[in-house]
């Protein structure tokens, strides 16, 4: 079994308007799976498709090597998930919230010691949850999902609404999970700065289309600096320079090296100013990795 999660043309449809549209979604054993996107652009109906709550409309979807449609309750017996807000009893302690739940999935008693250890609430068990700040409530809700010690975890926007302290706390819990217990994550957010903390790959959903799909490392070399040149005549400029064997664009009076190393851009220089071009500046221009997936998701661009 190559992947854990793979959708193939995963698309769904509400009347006339298409929310999801043919998503071909990968991920791999012990991944973090970043789910990238705006607000509103599928990533909730996909994870309802995943999760069996919805149906496609077309496409399929295989968890485990296995058919969503056909072996829907023995897949999700290995999948805990944290969708939207996390559901419980605000009268009753974070411990009897677990207990609930253990007796409905029948799980060993001492289970729910085990995951407030891993969400690190073992000091306020006994605390009513209606006591409970958001961050708190949001472990609660992962606590519960690791009930049944899942090989997949699927997070909806978990650190929505939380403070930076709550942020910290969900994302160094996440990041622990496939290490320590070999689980495999996906988790789904607007806030890329939050995923790239976090995930091994990504996937960058615009508009119901999945436009990137990569490890976040490829991700960061997209996003590269790249140098500017400013010089006379950048057109003739530039056709000096295709012995170098470097990528260029030319943009008005301009020359960016898209992939410079610090001796190409002495040897362009030097090349330019030998065959008589003025150089009137040279700079340096960092794109950011919000700009690439701001560009993305505006664009809607394929890769």
């Amino acid at each position: 079994m190559e992947y854990i999660i793979e959708t193939k043309r995963l698309s769904k449809s509400f009347g006339k308007e298409r929310a999801v549209n043919s998503i071909n979604m990968r991920i791999r054993q012990g991944e973090i799976y970043g789910f990238l996107g705006p607000n509103g652009a599928g990533k909730t109906t996909t994870i309802r498709m995943l999760l069996g709550l919805m149906k496609a409309s077309s496409g399929s979807i295989q968890i485990f090597g296995k058919d969503i449609t056909k072996n829907k309750l023995e897949i999700l017996r290995d999948i805990g998930s944290l969708v939207e807000n996390p559901s419980y009893y605000p009268h009753l302690t974070a411990y009897e919230n677990l207990e609930v739940i253990r007796k409905v999935i029948n799980v060993p008693k001492e289970r729910i010691d085990e995951v407030l250890d891993i969400v690190r609430l073992t000091d306020v068990k006994r605390k009513k949850v209606k006591g409970f700040s958001l961050g708190m409530k949001q472990r609660l809700g992962i606590a519960a999902a690791l009930l049944h010690q899942p090989k997949l975890l699927i997070l909806d926007e978990p650190t929505n609404g939380l403070d930076p302290a709550g942020i910290i706390e969900i994302r160094e819990l996440i990041k622990s999970l496939p290490s320590r217990y070999g689980m495999t994550v996906l988790i789904s957010s607007h806030l890329l700065s939050e995923i790239d903390q976090m995930a091994t790959s990504v996937g960058v959903v615009s508009k119901g289309e999945l436009v990137f799909q990569d490890s976040i490392g490829q991700m960061r070399q997209i996003a590269k600096a790249k140098i500017i040149i400013q010089c006379s005549d950048a057109m003739q400029a530039s056709q000096l320079l295709k012995g170098i064997e470097i990528p260029l664009e030319v943009e008005e009076d301009s020359i960016h090296l898209l992939e410079p190393t610090n001796e190409c851009v002495a040897n362009v220089v030097s090349t330019l100013v030998h065959k008589g071009h003025q150089v009137y500046r040279v700079q340096e221009v960092k794109r950011s990795l919000e700009e690439i997936f701001l560009q993305m998701t505006e664009k809607g661009q394929r890769r």
